[in-house]
C-alpha cells in the first residue's frame, strides 16, 4: 500500500515519541508498504514560536531572543538524544538543528530591531516547528536501518497562494509533489513538514487551522495514495465526546460528508479542510491511535453507510455565542440578510449557524464568543433604529448537533431529538437543520449543554456501537 501518515503534536511531542513513531514507520515500510511521514511540531514549540515573535515586536529585547533560543535548543537537543540512537545520525541531526536555530533566532532579533510582526513573518517564525521536528523524526529512522529523507513542504512541491497564515494549494502542487516525491517512495521513508508550503516566489506560508492533516490530505492526493492516515491520541472518531460520556465508543465508519458536518460542530479530530482533498481522489482517510496502533481507527470513507442507529455520533459546541436582531420593519425590507452577511464578513465574524423565523421580524444567529464584540459593533454600525429596533447577545449558550447520513429521509428524528430533550426538561432556544439532513443542530442553555450530549446519546443508544449494515 501507498500510505501517507500524519502525526500530530502529541504522537511527536517528545524524543521518546519520535522514537516510539519512527518505530512503527520502520515495521510498516518493512511490511511492503511506500509511506510518506507528515510530522507536526513537538509539544508546545509552535505557541512559544509565536509568543516569543510578539515578545520580540513589542519588547524588543535581544536578551529574551538569546534566553528562546537556548531553550529550544536545550529541547530539541534532548529530542535527539531520546529518540536517535546512533551517533552518526545524531550529529547529523544536530547541526541541522542548530542551523536552523540560529537562522530563527536572526529573524527574531530583526522583529526586535524593527518593531514589527507582519503576517509574512509570523507565517516564517511559527514554521520553525515543523522545520525542527523532521530533521529529528528522519533521523530516528535512520538510526533504525531504514532509508529516510526529509523535506520541507516547499520543497516536497507544495506551492500556495500567498495569503499568509491561511494558504491554499496552487493546483500546480499536485504535478509537483508526484515529480518531486514519487521517484523516491520505493526506497525511502519520506518526512514532510507539515502545516506550511511556499507561494511561488519562494516565500514560507502556513495552510491555518489543521494545517498538518491538511498537508497528508495534499499530498496523499498527489501521490494517489491508497490511504491517508491520521495518527492522533485517540482510538478514531468518537460517537461523542467521551469526557462528556465515557461510555462513548470509536466509529468504524464514517462518510466525507458527516466527517465534515461533525467537524463543523465541534468534533475536533478532523477539519473540513483535511476532506477536500481526499475526496478529490475518493481516498480514504483513517483515523488512528499512536499509542493503540493495533486499533483499527474510524475509516472516512466516500460512500454513506446506514448503520444500526440513523444518529452516528452527537458534538458540542462551546465558547459561543448568541445575537439576536429584531424590527417591525424588518419584514419586507429588501437585502437585510445580505446587509447582516457583508457586515459581519467585513468585521471578520464567521457564522456558525443561523435562523430566522417565518415573521422574518426576528432572525437569530451564533458566532465564536472572541467575535462577539466585533459582530456587535459592527451591525450596529450597519443598521439604523428605523428597520433594526434591538440588537442582543447571550453568551451563555452552547451549540449541540446530531449528525448522521441515515437522518436523511428517516422519518421522526427530530421527534426523538426534541422529545427527549424536553422528558429531560432541556429548553431548546434556536434551531437549525441543513437541507443535506445529515445533522440537527440546536442551542441550549450551557448549563444544560452536557445533559444534552447525554440525553440524546442514550436516545440513540450510541453506547452500543455503530456497525456498519448497508450502503445508502
Amino acid at each position: 500500500m501507498k500510505i501517507v501518515m500524519k502525526f500530530g503534536g502529541t504522537s511527536v511531542g517528545d524524543g521518546k515519541k519520535i522514537r516510539h513513531v519512527a518505530q512503527l514507520l520502520k515495521r510498516y515500510h518493512e511490511e511492503g508498504n511506500q509511506i510518506v511521514v507528515v510530522t507536526s511540531a513537538l509539544g508546545g514549540v509552535t505557541d512559544r514560536l509565536l509568543e516569543n515573535a510578539r515578545l520580540a515586536s513589542t519588547k524588543g529585547k535581544v536578551s529574551l531572543v538569546k534566553e528562546f533560543k537556548t531553550e529550544l535548543t536545550n529541547k530539541h537537543h534532548e529530542a535527539v538524544k531520546d529518540a536517535i540512537e546512533d551517533p552518526r545520525v545524531a550529529k547529523e541531526v544536530l547541526q541541522v538543528l542548530d542551523l536552523r536555530i540560529e537562522e530563527l533566532e536572526k529573524a527574531l532579533i530583526g522583529i526586535c530591531y524593527l518593531g514589527e510582526l507582519t503576517s509574512r513573518s509570523i507565517d516564517y517564525i511559527s514554521s520553525y516547528g515543523e522545520r525542527l521536528a523532521a530533521p529529528i523524526v528522519s533521523g530516528a529512522v535512520r538510526s533504525l536501518g531504514a532509508a529516510s529523507i526529509e523535506y520541507t513542504g516547499g520543497e516536497a512541491g507544495i506551492v500556495t497562494t500567498s495569503d499568509y497564515g491561511n494558504a491554499r494549494p496552487l493546483e500546480k502542487t499536485y504535478e509537483l509533489v508526484l515529480k518531486r516525491l514519487g521517484c523516491r517512495l520505493e526506497s525511502h521513508i519520506l518526512v514532510v513538514t507539515g502545516f506550511i508550503g511556499e507561494n511561488e516566489d519562494g516565500i514560507i506560508t502556513t495552510l491555518g487551522r489543521s494545517g498538518s492533516d491538511f498537508s497528508a490530505s495534499i499530498l496523499g492526493a498527489a501521490l494517489k495514495a491508497d490511504e491517508i492516515w491520521l495518527w492522533k491520541e485517540v482510538n478514531g472518531i468518537m460517537t461523542t465526546d467521551p469526557r462528556i460520556v465515557p461510555e462513548a465508543k470509536t466509529i468504524p465508519q464514517i462518510s466525507y460528508a458527516e466527517a465534515m458536518e461533525l467537524s463543523y460542530f465541534g468534533a475536533n479530530v478532523l477539519h473540513p479542510r483535511t476532506i477536500e482533498p481526499a475526496m478529490r481522489e475518493h481516498i480514504p482517510v483513517r483515523v488512528k491511535n499512536t499509542f493503540n496502533p493495533e486499533f483499527p481507527g474510524t475509516l472516512v470513507v466516500a460512500e454513506k453507510f446506514q448503520c444500526r442507529h440513523v444518529v452516528k455520533a452527537v458534538s458540542l459546541i462551546k465558547n459561543v455565542a448568541l445575537i439576536n436582531i429584531s424590527g417591525a420593519e424588518m419584514p419586507g425590507t429588501v437585502g437585510t440578510v445580505a446587509r447582516l452577511f457583508t457586515a459581519l464578513a467585513r468585521a471578520g465574524v464567521n457564522i456558525v449557524m443561523i435562523s430566522q423565523g417565518s415573521s422574518e421580524s426576528n432572525l437569530s444567529f451564533v458566532v465564536s464568543e472572541s467575535h462577539v464584540e466585533s459582530a456587535l459593533k459592527a451591525l450596529h454600525a450597519e443598521f439604523n433604529r428605523e428597520i433594526v429596533k434591538e440588537i442582543t447577545s447571550d453568551r451563555n449558550v452552547c451549540v449541540v448537533a446530531v449528525v448522521g447520513a441515515g437522518m436523511a429521509g428517516t422519518p421522526g428524528v427530530a421527534k426523538r431529538v426534541f422529545g427527549a430533550l424536553g422528558n429531560s426538561m432541556i429548553n431548546i432556544i434556536m434551531i437549525s437543520q441543513g437541507s443535506s439532513q445529515y445533522n440537527i443542530s440546536f442551542v441550549v442553555r450551557e448549563g444544560d449543554a452536557f445533559a444534552a450530549v447525554k440525553t440524546l446519546h442514550d436516545e440513540f443508544e450510541l453506547y452500543n456501537g455503530n456497525g456498519i449494515e448497508k450502503k445508502l
